[in-house]
């Protein structure tokens, strides 16, 4: 068995956020929570994320959002043994925030698929690719979704749950680089409408 670690990012995924709902389907999530939501401060942000993991007995799966993926990034690298993988979706551009010489250069140490748009505000899908090269993660490009949250059209988010069930359930195919589907069959199936 093993936690699910739910990192949100600026504003704390609402209660109409894709993240909420698969923490109230979730019995075994935790959420991280950070002293201020509305100041992107990533130190302290990835110390909060680090003291989630030093509290947890199993490993962990993390599904990050948006700057809640660069905390994330940053605190599991610290350690690498209590997580199994990470789920980021749509990270915020580090150089937005001045952060990037705080965020790890080379492959993480566990498994991680990285999901962006194509239309998303906070990073241009060229760096989001960028940035999952660099960590050796696992890119799936969703199209036109936007920042992927609630004001994107996503409530609950059933087709992102289930891939990251997929990511869960096949984590030796993942560490192999096959994934069982194809990348135009992963795009079209998640489109939104």
């Amino acid at each position: 068995m093993a936690t699910t670690l739910i990192v949100p990012g600026l504003d704390n995924s609402g209660p109409d956020h894709w993240q909420s709902g698969w923490q109230a389907l979730e019995p075994e999530s935790v959420r991280v929570e950070q002293e201020s939501w509305t100041t992107p401060d990533l130190p302290r942000w990835a110390a909060n994320v680090t003291a989630a993991l030093d509290g947890e007995s199993r490993p962990v799966w993390i599904v990050a959002h948006s700057f809640g993926c660069l905390a994330a990034v940053v605190a599991a690298t610290r350690r690498p043994g209590a997580v199994r993988g990470a789920f980021l979706v749509a990270p915020a551009d580090p150089q937005k925030f001045g952060v990037a010489h705080h965020l790890p250069q080379a492959a993480l140490p566990f498994p991680s698929l990285l999901v962006a748009s194509s239309t998303d505000p906070w990073i241009k899908l060229m760096t989001a690719a960028l940035w999952a090269e660099r960590w050796g993660s696992r890119l799936v490009n969703i199209g036109a979704a936007g920042h992927i949250n609630a004001a994107s059209g996503f409530g609950p988010w059933i087709e992102g749950r289930a891939l990251f069930g997929r990511f869960c359930r096949s984590q030796q195919e993942w560490l192999h680089g096959d994934i069982g589907v194809d990348a135009g069959e992963v795009k079209s199936q998640f489109r939104l409408g």
